[in-house]
């Protein structure tokens, strides 16, 4: 079942979400959201989605980016942006870590804020301790374009847009980009 994505100007989007109980974690209510999250996310298309974009004020998103999503994008795009396939997998209770001090400057969307792109600046390297949806202890090490997709899924977590953080003249709908 495909779920509902708020889009900006939904007050869920602006709150920072709960942290969740390792019980909670475990629930089969928990399995089936994600699940049905993994489903929405993939039928929008998108590499990522948090609780929060379905009107649920949680602490938990799923990722991925999968190779077809990558198929019409020229090597050289690829190349610069670091981006390679990402495996689905959840991230529950993140707590991120900036690693260096190296930045890229990238077009970035969101599909809560659906038909628009602009400039965002991001770490390339960051660390994501977390749980996964077995309530088992992570740590993702990630760089380039996954860095990018983590920063931007833990940013809805704690209440904030790509557009807080964009390069306000680079703002442009889709169809101009």
């Amino acid at each position: 079942m495909i779920l509902q994505i708020v889009q900006t100007g939904d007050p869920v989007l602006r709150k920072v979400a709960r942290p969740m109980s390792v019980e909670e974690i475990k629930s089969a209510t928990t399995r089936h959201l994600i699940e049905r999250m993994r489903d929405t996310m993939q039928a929008a298309p998108g590499v990522g989605l948090a609780a929060p974009q379905i009107g649920e004020s949680i602490q938990l998103a799923v990722i991925e980016d999968r190779i077809d999503y990558m198929k019409d994008v020229p090597s050289e795009q690829l190349a610069e942006r670091q981006r390679s396939p990402v495996a689905f997998h959840v991230i529950i209770n993140p707590k991120l870590s900036i690693v260096g001090e190296a930045t890229a400057d990238f077009y970035e969307g969101c599909l809560s804020v659906e038909g628009f792109v602009a400039v965002v600046r991001r770490a390339e390297n960051v660390r994501v301790e977390c749980l996964n949806e077995r309530a088992e202890p992570l740590t993702i090490t990630a760089h380039g374009w996954y860095a990018r997709i983590l920063q931007h899924e833990i940013d809805h977590l704690n209440g904030t847009l790509y557009i807080d953080r964009m390069e306000t003249r680079s703002f442009t709908t889709v169809e101009n980009i």
